[in-house]
């Protein structure tokens, strides 16, 4: 590493409610010259940034990139070559599709110092804000978390629906909404019976937080008439049926 340069903390600020983030996050918050955020942040967390701070918003969503991976990588080195601390804020933890490991990547062909930061992801944090527990004795022993939004470069889906409807076990789908439909039908065509419970559960930990209920069959149709959007988790699994008796925060049922 070039310790001339300076330094970027890669950290997760978790799903949305401020009380989430981590104390060492929130230090970095506090501390670094530069901070360039992403969409997914909420208000309250912004809200929290010193105003005499560089910010810089970076975000991308549903096809709309403010700057794309390559501009961010590039924004990163400049600014760490300018000798300043730069604190790259992301929403939930950055690994966990988060595209932070590519990031480093290219932290590291410039030999620039790093660290990762990680934060609460929303596959975890927003099912248990919905009285969802992922993993439940006598109902299942295994976790799967996917994510519905692939690279649309890709030729082809890395994504084996077959083997997801064979699952015995709690199935979390990240940024899935506009691709609900058309899953849930592949996993009922694979197999998996159409009366499997699902939640999907729209702007988690935050104040206007909202959950919808269904089966497999049902679920597109609720949200749909309910005008649910991102960003959102889908959950699949009889752990959805612990939701009512669960559930602490007061969510909108819809």
């Amino acid at each position: 590493m070039n310790y001339k340069y300076g330094k970027v903390y890669l950290a997760g600020a978790g799903p949305g409610d401020p009380e989430l983030l981590t104390l060492k996050t929130k230090r970095l918050i506090d501390t670094s010259d530069v901070i360039i955020y992403d969409h997914l942040l909420s208000e309250k967390i912004l809200d929290l940034i010193p105003k005499e701070k560089e910010k810089i918003y970076a975000g991308k969503y549903s096809g709309m990139h403010i700057l794309t991976q390559d501009e961010i990588n590039k924004l990163l080195i400049k600014k760490a070559k300018e000798g300043k601390q730069i604190l790259r804020l992301k929403g939930g933890d950055p690994y966990i599709f988060g595209r932070g490991g590519e990031e480093v990547e290219e932290l590291i062909n410039e030999g620039i110092d790093f660290e990762v930061v990680p934060g609460i992801t929303s596959a975890i944090a927003v099912p248990t804000y919905a009285g969802i527990p992922l993993s439940y004795r006598n109902i299942n022993s295994m976790i799967l978390f996917i994510t519905g939004h692939e690279d649309p470069k890709k030729k082809e889906s890395d994504i084996d629906w077959e083997f997801i409807s064979k699952f015995k076990g709690t199935i979390v789908i990240l940024m899935g909404v506009k691709t609900l439909k058309k899953n849930c039908e592949k996993l009922i065509e694979y197999g998996m019976n159409k009366n499997t419970p699902i939640s999907v559960i729209e702007n988690g930990t935050k104040e206007n937080q909202r959950v919808v209920f269904g089966t497999l069959e049902t679920i597109a149709y609720n949200c749909e008439i309910k005008q649910i959007k991102p960003p959102s988790i889908i959950v699949i699994g009889d752990v959805v049926n612990k939701s009512k008796l669960l559930s602490y925060k007061k969510s909108k049922l819809v």
